[in-house]
């Protein structure tokens, strides 16, 4: 049953925090429970003010702003959820007053939607309910392991936003995949380009008119039908490390994607039941301090057991 949340217009000024974000963006915290569609239709409307005039979705609001906000209808709050077992906030791998590292769990979302009720970010803020701002400062597909960042200030996210756009940040993956890989150092520069499946799905492919791809593979060990590489990322496409390797014919251990459909059959008898990649350590200048900061999280059990069996001469070849 939908209600009003507020029965006559509000005003709200914009702190410091905030400042330089969307409109809508902003709207979308501050009206939480609100959908976009409706957010976006007050907007065009003209009901939303900022400091007496009408702003459309893409207006970035300053320091001081005043936001005139009318009635909005809202769902009735459902009954907070349980929180999992494994609180994301066990996962913690680094934290000051403007930066957040977690060791993020395969098989979680970053993001809520698609039938997903909750991701990392919403999970964090159920269990964080006094941080006044967390937001993430890059993704993880759902399947992938490991470092992921978020920023506790709106400064420290532009900051951030600003080393990945310029290449400043550093990112390193573990990855197995299918096939004897045979050179130390690798550089693949393959363009990639998003479409998406007549089901509604988006997928990446290698695609000479592409966007720019760069990642940098480094052999670590070689079994027999398996290799274990070190990927940097040079650029930061949806997939990048997925799509190269495929493209190279050398598929990762479990990607439901892009991977070896039969070969992960296989894989999951011997117990790798979830794609083998993994962001191991993010290089980074400190968005407060200026200093270099690495942030590192250790292979998961169920990864690094896998490996002991490769060690061991038990897994089955592909």
């Amino acid at each position: 049953m939908n209600e009003l949340s507020k029965k006559t217009a509000t005003w709200h000024e914009v702190d410091m925090e905030s400042a330089g974000q969307r409109v809508d963006n902003y709207l979308t915290r501050l009206l939480k429970g609100v959908p976009k569609s409706h957010i976006y239709r007050i907007l065009r409307s003209g009901e939303v003010r900022v400091n007496s005039r009408r702003v459309g979705p893409d207006y970035r609001v300053t320091a001081g702003d005043r936001l005139r906000l009318p009635p909005v209808r809202t769902a009735r709050p459902a009954p907070t959820p349980h929180l999992p077992v494994r609180r994301l906030d066990a996962e913690v791998l680094y934290e000051d007053e403007v930066l957040l590292a977690i060791d993020k769990p395969a098989g979680v979302a970053v993001h809520g939607g698609s039938g997903i009720s909750r991701g990392v970010v919403e999970q964090l803020r159920l269990e964080r309910p006094q941080g006044r701002f967390l937001e993430l400062v890059h993704r993880l597909d759902r399947d992938t392991s490991g470092v992921l960042m978020l920023a506790k200030r709106r400064s420290a996210l532009l900051e951030l936003h600003r080393q990945l756009r310029e290449g400043a940040v550093r990112k390193h993956y573990l990855v197995l995949v299918k096939g004897v890989w045979r050179e130390p150092r690798r550089a693949v520069k393959v363009p990639l380009q998003k479409y998406v499946l007549a089901s509604g799905e988006r997928r990446v492919a290698a695609a000479v008119d592409g966007l720019p791809a760069h990642t940098v593979f480094t052999l670590q060990r070689a079994w027999k039908g398996y290799s274990l590489l070190e990927a940097e990322l040079k650029t930061g496409r949806t997939h990048q490390i997925r799509v190269h390797l495929a493209h190279l014919g050398y598929p990762i251990a479990g990607d439901d994607k892009y991977g070896d459909f039969s070969s992960n059959k296989t894989l999951a008898k011997e117990g790798l039941k979830r794609m083998f990649l993994h962001a191991c350590r993010t290089v980074i200048t400190h968005p407060q301090t200026g200093a270099a900061l690495a942030l590192e999280a250790p292979l998961p059990p169920e990864l690094k057991r896998f490996i002991e069996g490769l060690e061991a001469g038990h897994a089955a070849p592909l």
